[in-house]
């Protein structure tokens, strides 16, 4: 078994705010979007289930609707921050594929 690594400092995702880490999932690298909420964080693929491009509009930078909706930056899709649902667009009914975490010492690894 290998030490886990951290993908983040929890203090340098702002309460709020999406992060864009590169992680090994499953044994594949991967994109992933990190979402705080408070003391929680939320991980996602960063890819959306309707084309399979990133949702990111450039590196790290994602988009955040009125409603507090993750929104795809390429066809609009909008996703539920807590369950990574997609509420509306191309792909309404699918989900985004979550990435469970833990927050630890003040930092957020791998689950």
């Amino acid at each position: 078994m290998t030490a886990a690594t951290a993908l983040i400092a929890l203090d340098a995702l702002a309460d709020g705010a999406f992060a864009e880490v590169e992680a090994v999932v499953e044994g594949d690298a991967e994109s992933l979007v990190l979402y705080r909420d408070g003391a929680q964080v939320r991980a996602f693929l960063n890819i959306c289930p309707h084309a399979g491009r990133r949702l990111d509009w450039a590196p790290g930078q994602f988009l955040k609707s009125r409603e507090g909706h993750l929104v795809c930056a390429a066809h609009g899709a909008s996703f539920a921050l807590d369950s990574g649902d997609c509420i509306a667009g191309p792909c309404k009914g699918d989900r985004l594929r979550a990435v469970p975490v833990d927050i630890r010492d003040g930092q957020v690894y791998l689950a």
